[in-house]
């Protein structure tokens, strides 16, 4: 029973941490009053990239720092649209993720022949932490996981710090509250939330990457399906700040270890597998009916700014 509990909390823990690059991406994106609906597509971009990029050099890492750039560049994409040209920035997030599909899919098959890569021999590697790696139990599957994991949590608290302890989180927010305000007190509102889209796609596509380098060894069509969208409920969950995030992040991962574990669980004999499958997706679905009333999104948030008006 001990094993399967330490299976379980590793598991979470291991399909919790690209939701929660991409929550904590989502997070600056709308806190600084634009809507990113396109974190879906820059997660199958990042995981694209660096599945391909680990397999042409051998070099995983190299992949991931790429996949963030992939990430990025989306990101300025979706930042031009809804900032410079005030577009819909819903319908410029799902143009993105369209475009991200369709061009990983055409690329998939324009390189590997298929619709999805060989597996990659040349993942990220776990990482041990001295010490706790050898606790009963909980020491391996806790404390000997992918290196992204340990970076989720870094990422937390770098963003907790950057969002509520340094002058420039302090003008995101303004920002997103109160854009007009912001800027009669000199904040260059469409900076900052250039900036902050563009760090969005980065840590999304980074997030992308953690599936494909370090949770499967490949890419397909189905590599993220759905995270993307998982990780906005789990910002929306989190109401909007790093440490909830990653609690609803850590919430969500549990639903999917369930499904990777479902089979070596007893009650498998009195549940339809499929159920295990869909429970990410219904926890969703629960999560945002019983919650989204109740949380309170920035006041600007999803609503071009135009500095002559």
């Amino acid at each position: 029973m001990l094993a399967i509990l330490a299976t379980l909390l590793g598991n979470t823990l291991l399909y919790a941490t690209p939701l929660t690059f991409a929550a904590l991406g989502g997070m600056f994106s709308e806190r600084s009053g634009v809507v990113n609906i396109g974190l879906e597509g820059m997660m199958t971009m990042g995981a694209f990239v660096a599945a391909v990029i680990s397999i042409a050099t051998g070099n995983p890492w190299l992949g991931l720092f790429l996949a963030g750039a992939a990430g990025g560049i989306l990101a300025l994409l979706h930042a031009v649209a809804s900032v410079t040209f005030r577009a819909d920035q819903v319908v410029s997030g799902v143009a993105i993720n369209f475009m991200a599909n369709g061009f990983s899919m055409f690329m998939l098959y324009k390189i590997f022949g298929g619709g999805q890569t060989p597996h990659i021999q040349t993942k990220l590697v776990k990482l041990a932490v001295p010490g706790l790696a050898k606790i009963p139990y909980f020491g391996e599957a806790l404390f000997n996981n992918y290196p992204t994991v340990y970076l989720a949590f870094i990422f937390t608290f770098a963003a907790w710090l950057v969002l509520y302890k340094t002058p420039f989180g302090l003008r995101v927010r303004a920002v997103g509250e109160h854009p007009l305000a912001a800027d009669t007190v000199g904040i260059n509102v469409f900076l900052i939330r250039y900036i902050c889209v563009i760090v969005s796609g980065v840590l999304a596509g980074i997030g992308g990457a953690a599936v494909s380098i370090g949770i499967i060894a490949e890419f397909t069509e189905v590599t993220i399906a759905g995270q993307g969208f998982i990780a906005l409920a789990a910002m929306i969950f989190g109401k909007w700040t790093p440490w909830g995030a990653l609690g609803a992040c850590i919430f969500f991962g549990a639903a999917n270890a369930l499904d990777a574990i479902g089979q070596s669980i007893g009650m498998i004999r009195y549940v339809n597998p499929a159920f295990f499958s869909m429970l990410p997706y219904l926890l969703t679905i629960i999560a945002l009916a019983g919650f989204i009333g109740r949380a309170n999104a920035p006041a600007a948030d999803g609503k071009p700014y135009d500095k002559g008006h």
